[in-house]
């Protein structure tokens, strides 16, 4: 941690360069949260990012500080990662790198011990950062088209007869068009999110917070899968508007919910059958 007037003045320098070279990054980040659903919880980041920082300001104090040029090294390569990204027009490139700066001011000024002490708020910081969009298409694809099943599969064990072309689902009333948007991949990231955060805060072993937000993932598609099938049920027996409007909008945050409450039970029953073994007691003194 910065103890000295000489050290407090360098941290602030740092930080004012810091924005300088990066505000234009980050306003334009913040501008893809508002306008993109599939990363409005970029918002919630930092200020969690900020937090995890702040809870180890105790073991930051206690660590000397052994800075490394190494660090120089890294911050130095992360601006030559942002001009690249500047020049050909590739917002993941110039993002990634506050990360990458973050990570060598760290180690440049501090060293490697208080950057294995931040990694875990470092690195949360990545989960701001929309995946490009070659990835995104790749990944959202392949979601659309397992919905798509998933939905044909219910709604026919539920006597509702239904033909389903690639993405699209023909019902005898009306026609529904599993989209990006359905694919699930805007709950899947947020509830990867959550799941992160449950397990940090619920359990310190690693292996549960692996698999809690591991776990994340299949709930996630599984529940879209669901929703297909209920919004196909529905425009079956109600109509097309039921798939549309108010009703759609709804299920998908009532779906969503119900994701974080089964992966906060997954969290729960680990808790039950594996439970944190407690903390040995201290020694009376005598």
């Amino acid at each position: 941690m910065v103890t000295s007037t000489k050290g407090r003045l360098a941290a602030v320098a740092v930080a004012a360069g810091f924005a300088l070279l990066y505000w234009q990054v980050f306003a334009r980040l913040v501008m893809d949260w508002y306008h993109d659903d599939n990363y409005s919880h970029g918002f919630l980041i930092v200020p969690i990012a900020v937090y995890f920082a702040w809870e180890r300001r105790e073991r930051l104090k206690a660590e000397a500080q052994t800075p490394s040029v190494l660090g120089l090294v890294v911050v130095i390569g992360s601006i030559a990662v942002l001009l690249a990204g500047i020049l050909g027009s590739e917002l993941f490139l110039t993002r990634v790198s506050i990360v990458g700066a973050l990570t060598g001011t760290v180690l440049f000024m501090f060293g490697w011990r208080h950057l294995r002490i931040l990694a875990f708020p470092i690195a949360f910081l990545l989960l701001m950062i929309p995946i490009p969009a070659i990835l995104f298409n790749q990944i959202a694809f392949p979601l659309q088209l397992l919905a798509s099943k998933f939905g044909e599969a219910a709604m026919g064990m539920a006597d509702v007869p239904v033909l389903r072309e690639g993405n699209v689902l023909i019902l005898a009333n009306t026609t529904l068009e599993v989209a990006e948007a359905c694919s699930g991949i805007r709950s899947l990231v947020s509830l990867l999110t959550l799941a992160i955060v449950l397990g940090y805060f619920s359990d310190r072993r690693l292996w549960v917070r692996l698999f809690v937000a591991l776990s994340s993932i299949p709930v996630a598609v599984v529940t879209n899968g669901i929703r297909v099938a209920g919004t196909g049920i529905a425009a079956h027996k109600f109509g097309a508007a039921a798939a549309e409007g108010f009703f759609h909008e709804f299920s998908g945050w009532l779906v969503f919910v119900a994701a974080f409450a089964l992966t906060l039970a997954i969290q729960r029953i680990i808790a039950l059958v594996a439970p944190a073994a407690a903390p040995a007691p201290m020694a009376a003194s005598v």
